[in-house]
């Protein structure tokens, strides 16, 4: 591996593997002190579909790498709008194949990969689950989505000075004008999760949510129709967070550790 390092209980390594359009660079967490095959884990930054990257993703991906314990892949996606939908989602899906092949030789379990995100990164691993339902593969065993932006019509958002939120429906409507250009696209499964009528057989799902954040109201809508498809689904919010702080939110993160560890762990209760 790339420019390996040593961060404390964890080794940190770097990839680069072809993405969708690009090549896309990969940051892979491991716990020195596990024992045995690890779970493995993807992790998907936010930053509206247009900014974010892996340094932005460090906090909540050792938080996770630590805690579950996991091997965490943080996701280098491409960005729009020079790379807008499909891109950002394909490359998750590759990213996924990658890992699943590489099981034997990074030591971890072949039993089905988590996924994990904040802000688009969450709709990035939410559209993963579509994919991999889709396309037979890799099996994905649990997602954890911390406030996730699923719906680009805005219609289910909340009243943002109600909420007090620190990111508007604007601010979300030029992100999704950046990521889906064409109008059309705001209605396909993998653009528009929350508008999708095929939840069924995807993956037991948390939603984390922030009492302070426009898109609370969408995410938890999303929990509810997943509830209602029969997917396992937990819902937790987090009161006097906003949608930026719930991105490195402790609480938040023991909470999506929890439940990945449970799920990837295979104990179900």
């Amino acid at each position: 591996m790339d420019h390996a390092r040593q961060d404390g209980s964890l080794a940190v390594d770097e990839r680069v593997i072809a993405g969708y359009a690009q090549d896309i660079r990969l940051r892979i967490y491991r716990p020195v002190d596990a024992r045995g095959p690890l779970p493995g884990l993807l992790y998907f930054h936010g930053g509206g579909f247009t900014t974010g990257s892996l340094d932005a993703a460090d906090g909540a991906a050792s938080f996770l790498a630590r805690s579950v314990p996991a091997l965490v892949v943080s996701v280098g996606y491409s960005l729009a709008p020079a790379h807008p939908f499909p891109a950002a989602a394909f490359d998750a899906h590759l990213a996924a194949c990658w890992l699943t092949d590489k099981a034997g030789a990074l030591g971890i379990r072949e039993a089905g990969l988590g996924v994990a995100g904040h802000d688009a990164g969450g709709h990035i691993a939410a559209s993963l689950t579509f994919i991999a339902r889709d396309q037979g593969g890799p099996e994905i065993a649990a997602q954890a989505l911390l406030g996730p932006m699923l719906d680009p019509s805005l219609t289910r958002a909340g009243d943002e000075r109600a909420l007090g939120s620190d990111v508007t429906v604007a601010d979300c409507a030029r992100c999704y004008r950046a990521y889906l250009p064409e109008a059309a696209q705001r209605l396909h499964p993998y653009a528009a999760p929350l508008e999708s009528r095929r939840l069924g057989q995807l993956p037991p799902t948390l939603i984390v949510t922030a009492q302070n954040d426009v898109l609370r109201p969408e995410a938890e809508s999303y929990a509810a129709r997943l509830i209602g498809a029969g997917v396992p689904t937990e819902v937790t919010r987090f009161p006097g967070v906003s949608h930026a702080a719930l991105a490195d939110h402790e609480p938040a993160l023991a909470a999506a550790a929890e439940f990945l560890r449970r799920r990837l762990n295979g104990a179900h209760s």
